[in-house]
This record gives structure tokens, sequence and C-alpha cells, in this order.
């Protein structure tokens, strides 16, 4: 059974991270929380859970702003011709559904067979925000404890540069 956001919290406490925590209405998508996200302090999130043709799996978190084009984000993670997870692969290695994907889910990976990529420049900001595994919630960490967390979970977060997998972001190949 997938871990709740009940024990999440528990384990956030047990591991001293502070958090602050909001109940709003049921987001899915960056566009739905950005009505909430006006009244949360910090940098807003989205969650991309991505397979390659290897059958590697990714969890990559990256602020809303950031624009990612899968194809050129491949070679940044390391990944090869990559695509999004299906709901069935989502539930059995994260234990969450579409719209409730968060790093907080790596909890539920004890086979650490999900790479947890965390956008550099979300990782700046002074408070991060995230679903504590439901939709309907949302709690502001500091970075640097949101690694923590990751770390006890026994997995080993990589902080990445995303902007050169921006669409507009023309990579020195692509350059006549």
């Amino acid at each position: 059974m997938p871990t709740s956001p009940a024990q999440l919290l528990q384990r956030l406490d047990s591991l001293g991270i502070s958090y602050r925590f909001y109940e709003h209405e049921a987001v899915f998508t960056v566009a739905q929380s950005q009505r909430v996200d006006r009244e949360i302090p910090g940098v807003h999130c989205r969650n991309l859970f991505l397979r390659d043709k290897k059958k590697a799996m990714f969890l990559v978190v990256a602020a809303h702003e950031t624009a990612i084009d899968l194809k050129k984000l491949a070679p940044l993670i390391g990944g090869d011709r990559l695509s999004f997870g299906s709901p069935e692969r989502l539930w059995e290695h994260l234990g969450v559904r579409p719209g409730s994907v968060c790093p907080y889910a790596i909890i539920n990976d004890t086979a650490q067979a999900v790479t947890v990529i965390l956008d550099a420049h979300m990782m700046a900001g002074e408070i991060v925000n995230y679903h504590p595994l439901i939709n309907t919630m949302t709690i502001g960490v500091a970075p640097d404890d949101l690694i923590k967390f990751i770390r006890s979970c026994g997995h080993e977060p990589r902080i990445v540069d995303l902007t050169p997998a921006s669409p507009d972001n023309v990579a020195p190949d692509d350059k006549e």
C-alpha cells in the first residue's frame, strides 16, 4: 500500500523538516493550479514522470515556468527518447495517480528504480511547493529539506540546469 499524505507528513516531522501546509481544491494541471498558487508563497513546481527507450524511469521536478522539450532534455539527464510514463507504471513505482505526481512520491520507490532530477532554477528558490501525494494539498519546504527527504528515501537527486532543454533554446549543433 502506498504512503498516505498523513504518513508523509509524519515522515517529514520525524526528519525535522519544517513545512508550510495548505489545503485547496483539487488541481490536475499547471494551468489549473495557477489560481491556487497566487495564494501560496514560494516557487511552484511541476513534475514529469518519464521513461526512456531503455525503460529507465525519471522523475523530473521543475519550476512551473521552466519549459521543457523532451528531445533536448534526454541528453541532459542521460535518457534516450523520452516519453511520459503510463498511469499504471506511475502507480506501480511511485504510488500516485496522474495529477498527484510530486517528489515526495519517491518514498514509494523502494526498488530505487526512478532517477530524481531537480531543476537548478527551482532549487535556487527560498521555498519550493509540491503536493504531498494528493492534489488537494500543497506543502512548502526549503530546497535543502527536499534534498534531505529524497536522500532519506535512499535516492540521490541530481540537480540539473534545465535551461538547455527549453523549446526556445537552440542547441549549438542546431545553429547554421
